[in-house]
């Protein structure tokens, strides 16, 4: 297992910036793929974004595509989600999630370790 920990979330006005950071300790980051999640109020966990184990296989959910890039730090075992040109509809929580794979995936199925989730709220 890996324990996986997100920061960075809060409130802002449509248009601004966020940039998540998830830390993971325990089992050996560089050897897991990673992904960014996310889940609204009523609404199902949704894909967002995913990185394979060394970073060059990278799928983003078209609602985010060319405004959200996600990227890994394999030495200091961090996970980050830049997030730029915030819309309304970016509004929820946000998880961090780990598998036991090199390989990216955009199914949440597919990870075994998850955050607890920050909070993005995002204002009109």
């Amino acid at each position: 297992q890996v324990q996986l920990v997100e920061s960075g979330g809060g409130l802002v006005q449509a248009g601004a910036s966020l940039r998540l950071t998830c830390a993971a300790s325990g089992r050996t980051f560089r050897t897991t793929a990673m992904g960014w999640f996310r889940q609204a109020p009523g609404k199902e966990r949704e894909f967002v974004s995913a990185i394979s184990r060394s970073g060059d296989t990278i799928y983003y959910a078209d609602s985010v595509k060319d405004r959200f890039t996600i990227s890994r730090d394999n030495v200091k075992d961090t996970l980050y989600l830049q997030m730029n040109s915030l819309k309304p509809e970016d509004t929820a929580v946000y998880y961090c999630a780990s598998r036991w794979s090199s390989i990216a995936a955009t199914r949440a199925s597919l990870y075994d370790s998850w955050g607890q989730g920050t909070q993005v709220t995002v204002s009109p």
